[in-house]
């Protein structure tokens, strides 16, 4: 049964891409930049309510309440493709760091870069994370907000990666909150196959966390404190006692 409702949702899915694609595409760039999210942001409620009706999924969402009005830098676990899909929903606009290569995908890839999103040369790190540091106050000021995954890529359930720093630095510079998300998508939408798990998903957003004279380094350890907490309430897989891997990822996906 799962694989059948995998195969109809995946359907739905493609075709999304098509006629959003088909028909959002060429009027977004006619459209202001907060227009834009506004459009495009459709897609991203559809394929979240078709995930939930068509695979099973019940969705329990804590703490909305807290998601303040001014820009923010988001941050969150990255298990799979459901909750960057979710985040631009959360709080729009959100401005995006991921990879170049994302925006070289047909339709998808080119609605992407008419979201200004800060796209990433992963072969070249320093000067990544350079860009990452430059464009992301740049962003913040201009009113949007910032969405980092800190562990750098998607990680398993069960499984933990060192945070990176640079949503925290690009926060403190700000003096904008980081607003803190844990979920456990990656149980009902695995990363690495294409067969959804029905079941519960949980999202827990926490209260902004104040960065203004504060170091990187001491948010950064609050917002991985938070997280891996709520990560061992809500998770159906048990949570790893210590960060499985000696070196933090310097770059978000």
């Amino acid at each position: 049964m799962k694989t059948i409702r995998s195969a109809i949702f995946y359907l739905g899915y493609f075709l999304a891409i098509l006629v959003f694609g088909l028909l959002c595409l060429p009027i977004t760039p006619l459209l202001p930049l907060a227009g834009r999210y506004r459009l495009l942001n459709l897609y991203n409620h559809f394929i979240v309510g078709w995930f939930a009706r068509i695979c099973g999924v019940r969705y329990t969402v804590r703490g909305r309440d807290n998601v303040p009005a001014g820009p923010v830098v988001i941050l969150a676990n990255h298990q799979c493709e459901w909750e960057t899909l979710f985040l631009q929903i959360l709080k729009p606009p959100v401005c995006t760091v991921l990879k170049q290569e994302l925006l070289n995908l047909p339709l998808f890839g080119w609605a992407l870069r008419l979201l200004h999103p800060i796209a990433l040369d992963r072969s070249r790190p320093a000067r990544a994370m350079k860009q990452v540091l430059s464009q992301g106050p740049q962003r913040l000021r201009e009113g949007l907000s910032v969405l980092i995954f800190p562990e750098g890529t998607r990680v398993e359930p069960g499984h933990r990666r060192r945070y990176n720093k640079s949503g925290a630095v690009i926060a403190c510079r700000a003096g904008v909150p980081v607003l803190p998300v844990a979920h456990n998508a990656g149980e009902r939408w695995p990363g690495h196959h294409w067969v959804k798990n029905p079941g519960p998903l949980n999202v827990v957003v926490g209260p902004p966390i104040a960065t203004e004279g504060r170091t990187p380094e001491a948010v950064l350890v609050e917002v991985e404190a938070w997280i891996e907490e709520q990560l061992a309430s809500i998770s159906e897989v048990p949570r790893p006692a210590a960060a499985s891997e000696t070196a933090a990822s310097k770059l978000p996906v």
